[in-house]
């Protein structure tokens, strides 16, 4: 099967990456700057219980939305604020089967209306991938890629089996992409930190600004009728009464939830040090957008939409916990 991966970034390079190497015929799309990254090779890793495990392949490379025109497959993994270009480059070029993994729950929607009489289904990675070093990717967290149930998906199906990639076909994906952006409120916590995804996440402080945040998020998609898919081993209700516990109670109970290594960081906070516009209009700001088509308020996620915009301009990103959660409060 011909894959094309629209959008060399970590999560299209990782899971490109990953395919290339189980033998799958593979082209990358993306910025010179990170197509000459991979020229000598890609290299992904994950964490395993007895150390990285690592995968090395050498793909196809292209800089030009052309190199999809013969693909059967065109993973779409730009940032969601490029969907709708990158949905007007793919028209005109080939006919193969779409599949956004990106963040978001809109970014489908917005490819199938750039893209008339072609299959688009939604889909999404359920882990946090890094660049480490040129053409080095890693994963930092536990999770699998979900996308919407299609007979169109069988070879890709056998490509992922092939490479051992975890794949999951669902029936529910507007259920799975609100469990995720749920789950994605942390990225701008996260990116405020400057701090590895461990790191901040053993503050107690940081950890009570993000149930506040995955608490006002459930509260708004319950009054929407909005059903959110359970993606860790607790529904997202739990996740947030745990978060605040003390240190001791939550390491007990969270490494039995999710698997978080020290390398792991979120990609807004790349998106911060590559001088990048994050992605936060698309995850604190959907909560905030429902919220007002009810007639609601959602003043901690739009606090955190406030914040990250500051730190885009250049403002903080080095907050400690208790500042944090003293502006979230306030």
């Amino acid at each position: 099967m011909k894959i094309a991966v629209f959008g060399a970034g970590a999560i299209g390079c990782w899971v490109g990456g990953r395919l290339a190497a189980g033998g799958a015929d593979v082209t990358l799309i993306g910025r010179p700057r990170v197509i000459d990254e991979l020229r000598d090779g890609l290299t992904v890793t994950e964490l395993a219980k007895s150390g990285d495990k690592t995968w090395t392949a050498k793909p196809a490379l292209a800089t030009d939305v052309t190199a999809a025109r013969d693909a059967e497959l065109v993973l779409v993994t730009v940032k969601s604020a490029a969907t709708g270009t990158a949905g007007k480059e793919l028209a005109g070029h080939g006919s193969g089967l779409v599949v956004s993994l990106q963040n978001g729950v809109h970014n489908a929607e917005v490819l199938r209306a750039a893209l008339p009489g072609r299959v688009v289904l939604a889909g999404m990675v359920g882990f946090n991938v890094a660049w480490v070093a040129p053409g080095r990717y890693h994963r930092g967290t536990s999770g699998e890629i979900m996308i919407e149930s299609h007979p169109a998906l069988e070879p890709f199906v056998l490509a992922c089996r092939t490479a051992e990639l975890a794949l999951e076909l669902r029936g529910d994906m507007p259920a799975v992409q609100w469990g995720k952006l749920v789950m994605n409120l942390n990225n701008a916590i996260n990116a405020l930190s400057g701090k590895p995804l461990f790191e901040e996440l053993s503050d107690r402080d940081f950890r009570r600004c993000l149930a506040a945040a995955q608490k006002e998020a459930l509260d708004v998609l319950a009054a929407a009728k909005q059903p959110i898919a359970k993606l860790l081993a607790l529904p997202a209700r739990w996740v947030a009464r745990i978060l605040p516990m003390p240190d001791w109670a939550f390491r007990r109970i969270a490494t039995r939830v999710a698997s978080v290594d020290p390398q792991a960081r979120s990609s807004m906070q790349d998106d911060f040090i590559h001088g990048r516009k994050t992605e936060v209009d698309y995850l604190q700001g959907e909560i905030v957008g429902l919220a007002q088509q009810l007639g609601r308020t959602a003043p901690i996620n739009t606090k955190l939409v406030e914040l990250v915009r500051a730190a885009e301009a250049g403002g903080k990103r080095d907050f400690t916990g208790a500042e944090l959660w003293a502006q979230l409060r306030a």
